[in-house]
């Protein structure tokens, strides 16, 4: 990983290529990021860099966190994400802004899913439901069978069933950056990206590209 930055969901619209076609893009409000803290192998055990984004009352800062912010003289951040770069020569308190990337880099983007509550096997799973006629009656939509019953005599782990959906961590790989707009802080990223408006993502270098 090379480069990487804390961004926030805008919402989705369009643009025109110089071709006039349409592509889709999601808009990310990305930095600027403040560094935070610079972890090393000598210290951590492991190279890393802590990024703060989006600024945060005093008021709302616990006395352990005051401490790590102002250590770094960044001020106080709503969000903290850690990157791994390779070759890192970034110092505590310097910032990193959208123009980290540019048009047509290849990208991943990760973010928490929106929350769908608690969802049957067909929503949740894709599963079929049943015929809807000659007796099937109120169980259409529920699961079918859990497997045998007297060998193995239980349910199998990972057997698709009810339950809570959405509100985890998703990655979309390979996607491209259409626009960065680094006067605003803006980029366009090609494609629908994780989470709601508002919500938080991050932005990395490509491990497939």
């Amino acid at each position: 990983m090379q480069k990487g930055i804390i961004a926030k969901k805008i919402g989705m619209t369009q643009i025109f290529d110089e071709n006039g076609k349409v592509i889709p893009v999601t808009v990310v409000e990305a930095g600027p990021c403040a560094v935070v803290q610079v972890k090393t192998v000598e210290n951590d055990g492991y190279a890393a860099v802590q990024l703060g984004f989006g600024d945060k009352k005093a008021t709302r800062v616990n006395k352990p966190m005051k401490g790590h912010f102002d250590k770094a003289n960044a001020g106080y951040k709503k969000a903290l994400k850690e990157f791994k770069f390779e070759n890192c020569d970034l110092e505590a308190g310097s910032l990193i802004k959208a123009d980290t990337f540019a048009a047509g880099d290849i990208v991943d983007v990760s973010g928490t899913s929106k929350g769908k509550g608690y969802q049957g096997p067909i929503k949740r799973h894709n599963q079929h439901r049943l015929k809807e006629t000659h007796g099937t009656g109120p169980v259409h939509r529920q699961a079918g069978s859990m497997g045998a019953c007297s060998s193995p005599s239980r349910i199998y782990k990972g057997k698709g069933m009810a339950g809570q959906m959405g509100a985890e961590k998703v990655t979309v790989q390979n996607l491209e950056i259409v626009k960065v707009d680094a006067e605003n802080n803006l980029i366009a990223i090609k494609g629908a990206i994780p989470g709601p408006k508002g919500g938080i993502v991050t932005i990395v270098d490509s491990v497939k590209a």
